[in-house]
């Protein structure tokens, strides 16, 4: 027990991600909680994540001789904790003010990778400065390639390690949720916000001291005093359009660092991926957010990593919830998971304190099950997986 309680730093009233999720949507107005929580369309996708991770059956191996657990992973020349990282979310500072600054905090503590998105509500430079130069960020390919290269230049001269180029937004979802609540582009502010706003006085109190949240990272490139019309049709403007090869061969001869292409799900994408000299592929359907009649992310990666694990970085994000759920990637194959919801439930459950208590919980759960498999290290976990 002594090593679980040096990882356990958590409030006891919350031990696992769904109560987090239970008291962040008591604190969160809906229309930012629905944005957070929504899908595509009917949810088809969204729930097929889930299901099928949790279809994912392990072995355990109780008489062999068990050395203790090791959850590091060596991941781009650089050695973490245990494999699980916090994945890019847009607009975050809307469901909870400054969460892309209290997670990148929570990520240099704990000694795992913290990826920032392009339209989070917190800059390029501001997170470098948090994570000491280790967040990694994510890149909406923007439509004018000057703008591409200045903000690969400004990630650069950050010293963030890996580059993260987002492919599957050709174009933004079709989210009901978001178009009934006035989040679509162009966004709008409803009276029944307005009141969903004042139902949730700590969110609106933190959000008073905190700011308005906007695109931090896109604030140099932005027409000065944009209403929410106008910054509609500059988002769209700015970000539609597919990311082909011809726009990927830029980028990789012109970033020195690791290169990962997000939302990779098909073997003619991953071929390309690796004939273009990226680094890793992140195994991602947008969290059910974009495709709804597209596959889960788990059937994808099975396949994917047993076809090119050897020539380029296979991970995963969409679906993941514990410490049960990465184990179960872990063993189909990821060499490293990622997570979003999970993180933005810890912080609108509990504030500042959210991300390490988040990181604390599945760190604790994937010591216990490694323990219950008698795995000692993550590479490992395959060998646990039931056919």
């Amino acid at each position: 027990m002594k090593e679980n309680e040096k990882i356990l730093n958590f409030n006891p009233q919350y031990p696992s991600v769904q109560d987090l999720k239970k008291k962040a949507k008591q604190q969160i107005p809906k229309f930012a909680f629905d944005y957070l929580e929504g899908g595509c369309n009917e949810d088809v996708n969204l729930f097929r994540n889930k299901s099928d991770l949790q279809d994912i059956i392990l072995m355990p191996q109780y008489l062999k001789k068990h050395h203790g657990c090791d959850m590091s992973v060596n991941l781009f020349g650089h050695t973490y904790d245990a494999p699980v990282g916090i994945a890019p979310i847009g607009l975050q500072g809307l469901i909870w003010p400054k969460s892309p600054e209290i997670l990148a905090k929570a990520a240099l503590k704990h000694n795992i990778p913290f990826i920032l998105s392009t339209v989070s509500t917190s800059s390029i430079e501001r997170i470098a400065e948090l994570s000491e130069g280790r967040s990694w960020f994510q890149l909406y390919h923007p439509a004018d390639n000057r703008l591409r290269d200045d903000i690969i230049k400004r990630i650069a001269i950050a010293q963030c390690p890996v580059l993260v180029v987002l492919v599957d937004v050709p174009s933004f979802g079709y989210r009901p949720r978001d178009i009934k609540n006035g989040l679509a582009m162009p966004p709008k502010m409803s009276v029944r916000n307005v009141l969903q706003a004042i139902a949730n006085p700590k969110w609106s109190i933190e959000t008073l001291r905190a700011g308005i949240p906007g695109f931090a990272t896109l604030k140099p490139y932005m027409p000065e005093n944009l209403n929410l019309s106008r910054l509609g049709q500059f988002m769209n403007a700015t970000f539609t359009g597919r990311v082909d090869v011809d726009k990927i061969a830029p980028i990789r001869d012109m970033w020195k660092g690791s290169l990962v292409l997000k939302g990779v799900v098909s073997e003619e994408d991953t071929q390309k991926a690796i004939a273009l000299g990226a680094d890793g592929i992140i195994v991602s359907n947008h969290g059910g957010r974009q495709l709804d009649a597209a596959q889960s992310t788990i059937k994808s990666l099975k396949n994917l990593s047993d076809k090119y694990g050897k020539q380029i970085k296979v991970m995963i994000d969409g679906g993941l919830r514990s410490g049960p759920d990465i184990s179960r990637a872990l063993a189909s194959g990821a060499e490293f998971t990622f997570m979003g919801r999970p993180f933005m439930y810890g912080v609108g459950a509990l504030g500042k304190k959210g991300g390490d208590h988040t990181i604390s919980i599945l760190k604790v759960q994937l010591q216990q099950i490694m323990e219950q498999l008698g795995c000692e290290k993550v590479g490992d976990f395959p060998q646990y997986l039931i056919q």
